[in-house]
Protein backbone atom coordinates (compact mmCIF):
# COMPACT_ATOMS: atom_id res chain seq x y z
CA UNK A 1 0.00 0.00 0.00
CA UNK A 2 3.04 2.82 -0.74
CA UNK A 3 1.81 5.83 -1.81
CA UNK A 4 3.78 8.36 -3.23
CA UNK A 5 2.51 12.01 -1.68
CA UNK A 6 -0.05 13.03 0.70
CA UNK A 7 -2.46 13.68 -2.69
CA UNK A 8 -1.89 9.38 -2.77
CA UNK A 9 -1.88 9.04 0.29
CA UNK A 10 -5.52 10.70 0.86
CA UNK A 11 -6.28 8.61 -2.13
CA UNK A 12 -5.81 5.79 -0.22
CA UNK A 13 -7.57 6.98 2.66
CA UNK A 14 -10.75 7.36 1.01
CA UNK A 15 -10.17 4.23 -0.26
CA UNK A 16 -11.08 2.33 2.83
CA UNK A 17 -13.33 4.62 3.80
CA UNK A 18 -11.82 7.17 6.78
CA UNK A 19 -11.84 10.37 4.61
CA UNK A 20 -14.32 13.46 4.84
CA UNK A 21 -15.08 16.39 2.81
CA UNK A 22 -16.39 19.32 4.66
CA UNK A 23 -17.11 22.98 2.49
CA UNK A 24 -18.35 25.88 3.87
CA UNK A 25 -16.69 25.75 7.05
CA UNK A 26 -15.51 28.94 9.04
CA UNK A 27 -11.41 29.44 9.44
CA UNK A 28 -12.45 31.50 12.79
CA UNK A 29 -13.02 28.64 15.65
CA UNK A 30 -15.29 26.70 13.09
CA UNK A 31 -12.47 24.37 11.15
CA UNK A 32 -11.09 23.43 15.55
CA UNK A 33 -14.10 22.82 16.34
CA UNK A 34 -15.21 20.63 13.69
CA UNK A 35 -12.43 18.76 14.17
CA UNK A 36 -13.33 18.47 18.03
CA UNK A 37 -16.68 17.04 17.34
CA UNK A 38 -15.24 14.34 15.04
CA UNK A 39 -12.67 13.05 16.89
CA UNK A 40 -15.35 12.89 20.08
CA UNK A 41 -18.31 11.46 18.35
CA UNK A 42 -16.96 9.30 15.73
CA UNK A 43 -16.40 5.57 16.29
CA UNK A 44 -13.16 5.89 14.22
CA UNK A 45 -12.41 9.25 13.85
CA UNK A 46 -11.68 10.40 10.33
CA UNK A 47 -9.26 12.61 8.32
CA UNK A 48 -11.28 15.51 7.01
CA UNK A 49 -10.13 17.61 4.11
CA UNK A 50 -11.92 21.34 4.28
CA UNK A 51 -12.55 22.97 0.91
CA UNK A 52 -13.90 26.34 0.07
CA UNK A 53 -13.36 27.72 3.69
CA UNK A 54 -14.66 30.96 4.55
CA UNK A 55 -12.72 33.73 2.87
CA UNK A 56 -10.41 31.48 0.27
CA UNK A 57 -11.47 29.99 -3.24
CA UNK A 58 -12.25 26.11 -4.13
CA UNK A 59 -9.02 23.62 -4.30
CA UNK A 60 -7.30 26.14 -1.41
CA UNK A 61 -7.82 22.89 1.48
CA UNK A 62 -6.73 22.31 4.46
CA UNK A 63 -6.73 18.48 5.76
CA UNK A 64 -6.80 17.74 9.69
CA UNK A 65 -7.01 14.57 11.71
CA UNK A 66 -4.39 12.65 9.61
CA UNK A 67 -2.94 10.21 11.58
CA UNK A 68 -6.21 9.60 13.78
CA UNK A 69 -6.69 5.98 13.00
CA UNK A 70 -4.74 2.42 13.41
CA UNK A 71 -5.50 1.76 9.61
CA UNK A 72 -4.11 5.05 8.76
CA UNK A 73 -1.34 4.60 11.02
CA UNK A 74 -0.38 1.58 9.47
CA UNK A 75 -0.69 2.87 6.11
CA UNK A 76 1.99 5.67 6.87
CA UNK A 77 4.36 3.29 8.31
CA UNK A 78 3.47 0.12 6.11
CA UNK A 79 2.36 -1.91 8.92
CA UNK A 80 -0.46 -4.87 9.32
CA UNK A 81 -3.82 -2.64 9.66
CA UNK A 82 -5.41 -5.04 12.08
CA UNK A 83 -2.69 -5.88 15.05
CA UNK A 84 -4.38 -5.17 18.34
CA UNK A 85 -2.39 -2.42 20.39
CA UNK A 86 0.11 -4.22 22.17
CA UNK A 87 1.26 -5.96 19.17
CA UNK A 88 1.84 -3.20 16.58
CA UNK A 89 4.14 -1.75 19.92
CA UNK A 90 5.89 -4.91 19.31
CA UNK A 91 6.39 -4.62 15.60
CA UNK A 92 7.11 -1.04 15.83
CA UNK A 93 10.06 -2.05 18.48
CA UNK A 94 10.83 -4.83 16.01
CA UNK A 95 11.05 -1.91 13.28
CA UNK A 96 12.93 0.40 15.21
CA UNK A 97 15.29 -2.11 16.67
CA UNK A 98 16.45 -3.43 12.87
CA UNK A 99 16.09 0.13 11.29
CA UNK A 100 19.54 1.35 9.58
CA UNK A 101 19.22 5.28 9.00
CA UNK A 102 19.02 6.15 5.25
CA UNK A 103 20.57 9.56 4.12
CA UNK A 104 17.83 11.61 1.36
CA UNK A 105 17.67 11.84 -1.98
CA UNK A 106 18.69 14.99 -3.29
CA UNK A 107 16.51 16.02 -6.46
CA UNK A 108 16.68 19.01 -8.66
CA UNK A 109 12.69 19.69 -9.26
CA UNK A 110 9.47 19.48 -7.19
CA UNK A 111 5.93 19.82 -7.80
CA UNK A 112 5.50 22.87 -5.13
CA UNK A 113 7.99 25.07 -7.65
CA UNK A 114 4.74 25.40 -9.87
CA UNK A 115 4.93 28.53 -7.79
CA UNK A 116 7.22 30.65 -6.32
CA UNK A 117 6.43 33.91 -4.83
CA UNK A 118 9.28 35.97 -3.54
CA UNK A 119 9.52 38.73 -0.58
CA UNK A 120 8.01 41.52 -1.90
CA UNK A 121 5.26 39.90 -3.72
CA UNK A 122 4.14 36.89 -0.99
CA UNK A 123 1.33 36.72 1.88
CA UNK A 124 1.26 34.08 4.07
CA UNK A 125 -2.72 35.02 4.91
CA UNK A 126 -3.49 34.14 0.98
CA UNK A 127 -3.45 30.41 2.62
CA UNK A 128 -6.35 29.08 4.83
CA UNK A 129 -4.94 28.85 8.63
CA UNK A 130 -7.30 28.58 11.13
CA UNK A 131 -7.73 29.99 14.47
CA UNK A 132 -8.32 26.51 15.92
CA UNK A 133 -8.85 27.19 19.51
CA UNK A 134 -10.95 30.51 21.50
CA UNK A 135 -8.34 31.11 23.80
CA UNK A 136 -5.41 31.35 21.04
CA UNK A 137 -3.19 34.22 20.80
CA UNK A 138 -3.70 34.22 16.88
CA UNK A 139 -4.09 31.87 13.50
CA UNK A 140 -1.70 28.92 13.80
CA UNK A 141 0.08 28.13 10.76
CA UNK A 142 2.03 25.56 12.17
CA UNK A 143 0.56 22.50 14.19
CA UNK A 144 1.06 20.04 11.45
CA UNK A 145 3.77 20.94 9.84
CA UNK A 146 7.61 20.55 9.37
CA UNK A 147 10.31 22.97 10.80
CA UNK A 148 13.49 22.34 9.03
CA UNK A 149 17.24 23.75 10.64
CA UNK A 150 20.26 22.78 10.36
CA UNK A 151 23.34 22.82 12.80
CA UNK A 152 25.81 25.85 11.99
CA UNK A 153 28.90 23.85 13.45
CA UNK A 154 27.98 20.23 13.17
CA UNK A 155 26.06 20.46 9.95
CA UNK A 156 23.41 17.62 10.53
CA UNK A 157 19.81 18.92 9.41
CA UNK A 158 16.76 18.76 12.11
CA UNK A 159 13.24 18.72 11.59
CA UNK A 160 10.84 19.24 14.06
CA UNK A 161 7.26 19.93 14.89
CA UNK A 162 7.60 23.59 16.67
CA UNK A 163 4.28 25.81 16.65
CA UNK A 164 4.33 28.95 14.45
CA UNK A 165 1.76 31.74 14.48
CA UNK A 166 1.20 34.17 11.82
CA UNK A 167 2.27 37.48 12.63
CA UNK A 168 1.09 39.21 9.65
CA UNK A 169 0.99 38.38 5.62
CA UNK A 170 5.08 38.36 6.20
CA UNK A 171 6.25 37.41 9.55
CA UNK A 172 5.40 33.99 11.65
CA UNK A 173 5.85 33.40 15.42
CA UNK A 174 8.35 30.39 16.01
CA UNK A 175 7.94 28.62 19.49
CA UNK A 176 10.44 26.20 20.52
CA UNK A 177 10.78 24.38 24.30
CA UNK A 178 14.05 24.76 25.60
CA UNK A 179 16.42 21.50 25.01
CA UNK A 180 14.93 20.83 21.54
CA UNK A 181 17.34 20.84 19.32
CA UNK A 182 15.72 23.08 17.10
CA UNK A 183 16.08 25.54 19.53
CA UNK A 184 19.77 24.11 20.27
CA UNK A 185 20.53 25.12 16.52
CA UNK A 186 18.87 28.24 16.74
CA UNK A 187 21.27 29.63 20.16
CA UNK A 188 24.24 28.58 18.17
CA UNK A 189 23.32 30.63 15.40
CA UNK A 190 22.16 33.84 17.66
CA UNK A 191 25.84 33.25 19.93
CA UNK A 192 27.28 34.33 16.68
CA UNK A 193 24.91 37.20 15.80
CA UNK A 194 24.33 35.05 12.65
CA UNK A 195 20.22 34.92 11.32
CA UNK A 196 18.89 31.73 11.71
CA UNK A 197 17.79 30.28 8.45
CA UNK A 198 14.25 28.34 8.82
CA UNK A 199 12.22 26.50 6.07
CA UNK A 200 8.59 25.50 6.77
CA UNK A 201 7.12 22.37 5.03
CA UNK A 202 3.08 22.00 4.78
CA UNK A 203 1.49 19.05 3.14
CA UNK A 204 4.02 16.27 3.26
CA UNK A 205 4.52 12.35 3.79
CA UNK A 206 3.12 11.69 7.11
CA UNK A 207 5.88 9.73 7.85
CA UNK A 208 7.98 12.57 7.71
CA UNK A 209 5.46 14.19 9.74
CA UNK A 210 5.68 11.40 12.43
CA UNK A 211 9.38 11.42 12.56
CA UNK A 212 9.34 14.84 12.89
CA UNK A 213 7.48 14.60 16.59
CA UNK A 214 9.60 10.92 17.87
CA UNK A 215 12.27 11.64 20.08
CA UNK A 216 15.31 10.77 17.20
CA UNK A 217 18.43 11.24 18.79
CA UNK A 218 20.36 14.12 19.02
CA UNK A 219 22.83 14.23 15.89
CA UNK A 220 20.66 11.97 13.86
CA UNK A 221 18.92 13.66 10.89
CA UNK A 222 14.57 12.78 11.06
CA UNK A 223 14.91 12.25 7.44
CA UNK A 224 17.97 9.61 7.84
CA UNK A 225 15.31 8.03 10.64
CA UNK A 226 12.37 7.90 8.37
CA UNK A 227 14.14 6.40 5.37
CA UNK A 228 15.24 3.85 7.85
CA UNK A 229 11.60 3.04 8.72
CA UNK A 230 10.73 3.29 4.90
CA UNK A 231 13.79 1.53 3.62
CA UNK A 232 14.19 3.91 1.08
CA UNK A 233 15.49 7.46 1.12
CA UNK A 234 12.91 10.42 1.27
CA UNK A 235 13.52 13.12 -1.73
CA UNK A 236 14.54 16.47 -1.34
CA UNK A 237 15.40 19.43 -2.67
CA UNK A 238 17.89 22.01 -1.20
CA UNK A 239 16.05 25.58 -1.30
CA UNK A 240 18.27 28.43 -3.69
CA UNK A 241 18.34 30.62 -0.44
CA UNK A 242 18.95 29.02 2.34
CA UNK A 243 20.73 25.48 1.18
CA UNK A 244 17.97 23.88 3.42
CA UNK A 245 17.02 20.73 2.13
CA UNK A 246 13.05 20.60 2.01
CA UNK A 247 10.67 17.43 1.22
CA UNK A 248 10.28 16.78 -2.58
CA UNK A 249 7.11 15.51 -1.98
CA UNK A 250 5.35 18.96 0.03
CA UNK A 251 2.74 20.76 -1.15
CA UNK A 252 3.97 24.30 0.77
CA UNK A 253 7.20 25.27 1.53
CA UNK A 254 8.09 28.50 3.31
CA UNK A 255 11.59 29.66 3.35
CA UNK A 256 12.82 32.45 5.46
CA UNK A 257 14.89 33.40 8.72
CA UNK A 258 15.02 34.42 12.18
CA UNK A 259 17.14 37.61 12.74
CA UNK A 260 19.06 37.72 17.08
CA UNK A 261 17.56 40.54 17.72
CA UNK A 262 13.91 40.17 16.32
CA UNK A 263 11.12 38.81 18.68
CA UNK A 264 7.56 39.50 18.86
CA UNK A 265 4.91 38.59 21.30
CA UNK A 266 3.67 34.24 20.33
CA UNK A 267 0.76 33.05 21.92
CA UNK A 268 -1.01 31.75 23.82
CA UNK A 269 -1.62 28.38 22.33
CA UNK A 270 -4.20 25.29 22.95
CA UNK A 271 -1.17 22.72 23.76
CA UNK A 272 -0.89 19.11 23.85
CA UNK A 273 -1.22 19.20 27.24
CA UNK A 274 -5.05 20.09 26.91
CA UNK A 275 -4.08 23.41 28.55
CA UNK A 276 -2.88 27.20 27.76
CA UNK A 277 0.00 26.43 30.07
CA UNK A 278 2.79 28.72 28.44
CA UNK A 279 0.39 31.60 28.10
CA UNK A 280 2.65 33.91 25.42
CA UNK A 281 5.84 36.08 25.59
CA UNK A 282 8.02 37.14 23.06
CA UNK A 283 9.61 34.67 20.48
CA UNK A 284 11.56 34.93 17.71
CA UNK A 285 10.28 35.67 14.34
CA UNK A 286 10.60 33.91 10.66
CA UNK A 287 10.94 36.79 8.25
CA UNK A 288 9.52 35.28 5.15
CA UNK A 289 11.91 35.29 2.22
CA UNK A 290 10.11 33.05 -0.24
CA UNK A 291 6.67 31.16 -0.07
CA UNK A 292 6.77 27.91 -2.99
CA UNK A 293 3.41 25.97 -3.69
CA UNK A 294 1.65 23.46 -5.67
CA UNK A 295 -1.47 24.66 -7.49
CA UNK A 296 -4.20 24.30 -5.12
CA UNK A 297 -2.36 23.25 -2.21
CA UNK A 298 -3.37 21.19 0.48
CA UNK A 299 -2.49 22.80 3.95
CA UNK A 300 -2.10 20.65 7.16
CA UNK A 301 -3.40 21.18 10.39
CA UNK A 302 -3.52 18.82 14.20
CA UNK A 303 -5.64 21.47 16.37
CA UNK A 304 -4.49 19.84 19.62
CA UNK A 305 -7.12 19.64 22.66
CA UNK A 306 -7.99 17.31 25.47
CA UNK A 307 -6.60 14.13 24.77
CA UNK A 308 -6.67 12.07 23.36
CA UNK A 309 -6.05 13.47 19.97
CA UNK A 310 -4.30 12.91 17.13
CA UNK A 311 -0.81 13.54 18.39
CA UNK A 312 -0.98 11.56 21.15
CA UNK A 313 -2.73 8.52 19.41
CA UNK A 314 -0.06 8.21 16.59
CA UNK A 315 2.75 9.00 19.00
CA UNK A 316 1.25 6.24 21.68
CA UNK A 317 2.72 3.52 19.48
CA UNK A 318 6.15 4.94 18.46
CA UNK A 319 6.70 5.87 22.34
CA UNK A 320 6.11 2.78 23.91
CA UNK A 321 8.04 1.09 20.94
CA UNK A 322 11.06 3.46 22.23
CA UNK A 323 11.05 3.37 25.89
CA UNK A 324 10.96 -0.51 25.30
CA UNK A 325 13.68 -0.72 23.44
CA UNK A 326 15.55 2.06 25.11
CA UNK A 327 14.69 -0.16 28.44
CA UNK A 328 16.13 -3.46 26.73
CA UNK A 329 19.07 -1.48 25.59
CA UNK A 330 19.97 -0.40 29.25
CA UNK A 331 19.96 -3.48 30.42
CA UNK A 332 16.17 -4.46 32.14
CA UNK A 333 15.22 -8.20 31.04
CA UNK A 334 12.04 -9.53 30.91
CA UNK A 335 10.01 -6.69 29.66
CA UNK A 336 6.90 -7.88 28.23
CA UNK A 337 5.17 -4.86 27.17
CA UNK A 338 5.22 -0.81 27.30
CA UNK A 339 2.34 1.45 26.47
CA UNK A 340 1.87 5.13 26.64
CA UNK A 341 -1.76 5.85 26.81
CA UNK A 342 -2.89 8.47 24.88
CA UNK A 343 -4.94 9.77 27.65
CA UNK A 344 -1.79 10.50 29.52
CA UNK A 345 -0.47 12.70 26.46
CA UNK A 346 2.02 9.59 25.55
CA UNK A 347 4.27 11.50 28.01
CA UNK A 348 2.84 12.10 31.52
CA UNK A 349 1.74 8.27 31.87
CA UNK A 350 3.90 4.95 30.85
CA UNK A 351 3.07 1.56 31.78
CA UNK A 352 5.95 -1.22 31.83
CA UNK A 353 4.71 -4.94 32.35
CA UNK A 354 7.82 -7.24 33.41
CA UNK A 355 8.20 -10.82 34.51
CA UNK A 356 10.21 -10.27 37.99
CA UNK A 357 13.55 -12.05 37.83
CA UNK A 358 15.24 -10.65 41.06
CA UNK A 359 14.66 -8.06 43.89
CA UNK A 360 14.18 -4.44 42.83
CA UNK A 361 13.35 -5.55 39.43
CA UNK A 362 10.24 -3.55 39.37
CA UNK A 363 11.53 -0.46 40.80
CA UNK A 364 15.10 -0.89 38.43
CA UNK A 365 12.86 -0.87 35.70
CA UNK A 366 10.04 2.33 36.71
CA UNK A 367 12.97 4.28 37.55
CA UNK A 368 14.51 3.90 33.98
CA UNK A 369 11.60 4.35 32.46
CA UNK A 370 11.20 7.16 33.48
CA UNK A 371 14.28 8.78 32.48
CA UNK A 372 15.42 7.09 29.31
CA UNK A 373 15.38 9.37 26.01
CA UNK A 374 11.75 8.90 24.74
CA UNK A 375 10.29 9.22 28.38
CA UNK A 376 12.51 11.69 30.13
CA UNK A 377 11.26 15.06 28.59
CA UNK A 378 8.04 16.08 31.04
CA UNK A 379 7.18 12.24 32.70
CA UNK A 380 5.16 12.08 35.20
CA UNK A 381 3.79 8.78 36.14
CA UNK A 382 5.48 5.43 35.57
CA UNK A 383 3.39 2.36 36.40
CA UNK A 384 5.29 -1.33 36.91
CA UNK A 385 2.75 -4.45 36.35
CA UNK A 386 3.38 -8.05 36.06
CA UNK A 387 3.20 -10.01 33.06
CA UNK A 388 -0.36 -11.03 33.77
CA UNK A 389 -1.25 -6.92 33.27
CA UNK A 390 -1.71 -6.14 29.83
CA UNK A 391 -0.16 -2.74 29.96
CA UNK A 392 -2.68 -1.57 27.26
CA UNK A 393 -5.64 -2.41 29.03
CA UNK A 394 -6.21 0.45 31.79
CA UNK A 395 -8.80 -1.63 33.48
CA UNK A 396 -6.14 -4.27 34.57
CA UNK A 397 -3.46 -1.29 35.15
CA UNK A 398 -5.71 0.30 37.21
CA UNK A 399 -6.51 -3.11 39.07
CA UNK A 400 -3.14 -3.97 39.63
CA UNK A 401 -2.80 -0.22 41.06
CA UNK A 402 -5.27 -0.70 43.37
CA UNK A 403 -4.55 -4.38 44.69
CA UNK A 404 -0.81 -5.02 44.83
CA UNK A 405 0.42 -1.51 45.19
CA UNK A 406 0.95 -0.41 48.92
CA UNK A 407 1.52 3.06 48.50
CA UNK A 408 3.68 4.01 51.76
CA UNK A 409 6.22 0.43 50.78
CA UNK A 410 5.65 0.77 47.02
CA UNK A 411 5.45 4.68 45.69
CA UNK A 412 8.78 6.30 44.80
CA UNK A 413 9.47 9.96 43.87
CA UNK A 414 12.23 11.50 41.61
CA UNK A 415 12.85 15.50 42.15
CA UNK A 416 14.51 18.04 39.50
CA UNK A 417 13.53 16.03 36.27
CA UNK A 418 12.99 17.27 32.95
CA UNK A 419 9.97 19.40 32.62
CA UNK A 420 9.32 22.41 30.37
CA UNK A 421 6.81 25.83 30.36
CA UNK A 422 4.35 23.44 28.82
CA UNK A 423 3.74 21.89 31.83
CA UNK A 424 0.57 22.49 33.29
CA UNK A 425 1.19 22.00 37.34
CA UNK A 426 4.04 24.10 37.20
CA UNK A 427 3.51 27.66 38.35
CA UNK A 428 4.21 31.24 36.93
CA UNK A 429 7.07 31.10 39.43
CA UNK A 430 8.41 28.27 37.94
CA UNK A 431 8.45 28.56 34.78
CA UNK A 432 12.18 29.74 34.29
CA UNK A 433 12.64 28.68 30.63
CA UNK A 434 16.50 28.40 31.82
CA UNK A 435 15.37 25.60 33.97
CA UNK A 436 12.13 23.49 34.24
CA UNK A 437 11.92 20.66 36.95
CA UNK A 438 9.03 18.32 37.85
CA UNK A 439 8.74 15.22 40.20
CA UNK A 440 8.06 11.60 38.99
CA UNK A 441 6.06 8.93 40.68
CA UNK A 442 7.20 5.50 40.13
CA UNK A 443 4.51 3.20 41.30
CA UNK A 444 5.55 -0.30 41.92
CA UNK A 445 2.36 -2.26 40.93
CA UNK A 446 3.90 -5.30 40.81
CA UNK A 447 3.46 -8.77 43.74
CA UNK A 448 6.24 -7.95 46.12
CA UNK A 449 9.18 -10.37 45.09
CA UNK A 450 10.38 -11.47 48.41
CA UNK A 451 6.78 -13.33 48.79
CA UNK A 452 5.45 -13.52 45.28
CA UNK A 453 5.37 -17.35 45.74
CA UNK A 454 2.67 -16.77 48.64
CA UNK A 455 0.59 -13.88 46.85
CA UNK A 456 -3.28 -14.55 46.58
CA UNK A 457 -3.63 -16.19 43.04
CA UNK A 458 -6.51 -13.95 40.82
CA UNK A 459 -9.53 -15.31 39.80
CA UNK A 460 -8.95 -15.96 35.93
CA UNK A 461 -10.45 -17.95 33.47
CA UNK A 462 -7.80 -20.58 31.70
CA UNK A 463 -6.68 -18.87 27.86
CA UNK A 464 -7.50 -22.56 27.13
CA UNK A 465 -10.71 -22.51 27.93
CA UNK A 466 -11.45 -18.62 27.27
CA UNK A 467 -10.27 -19.56 23.71
CA UNK A 468 -12.79 -22.94 23.20
CA UNK A 469 -15.34 -20.83 24.71
CA UNK A 470 -15.06 -18.22 22.68
CA UNK A 471 -14.67 -20.65 19.69
CA UNK A 472 -18.24 -22.11 20.41
CA UNK A 473 -20.17 -19.21 22.03
CA UNK A 474 -18.79 -16.04 21.02
CA UNK A 475 -21.15 -15.64 18.20
CA UNK A 476 -24.52 -16.02 19.75
CA UNK A 477 -22.95 -13.58 22.88
CA UNK A 478 -20.53 -10.82 21.67
CA UNK A 479 -21.57 -8.06 19.84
Amino acid sequence: MAYTDLRDWLKQVDGFGELKTVEGADWDLEIGAITEMARKESKVPPCIVFDEIKDYPKGRRLAVGLLNSMKRVALTTDMPVDLPPMDFVRAWRQRIKDMQPIPPHAVKDAPFMENVLDEKDLDVLAFPTPRYNVGDGGRYIGTAHLTITQDPQEGWVNIGTYRIMIQDGKNLGLYMSPGRHGRIQMEKFFAENRPFPVAVAIGYDPLIFMASAFEVPYGLSEYDFAGGIRRAPIDVVRLERSGLPVPASAEMIIEGECLPNERREEGPFGEWTGYYASSSRTEPVIKIRRIYHRNDPIMTGAPPSRPPTEATFYKSFWRSAMIWEELERAGVPDIQGVWCPPEGNTRLWTVVSIKQRYPGHARQAGVLASQVHAAAYLGRFTIVVDEDIDPSDMKDVLWAMTTRCDPIEDIEILRRCLSSPLDPILPKSRKDKAASFNSRAIIDACRPYDWIKDFPPSVKVPEDLAKKVKEKWGKKVLS
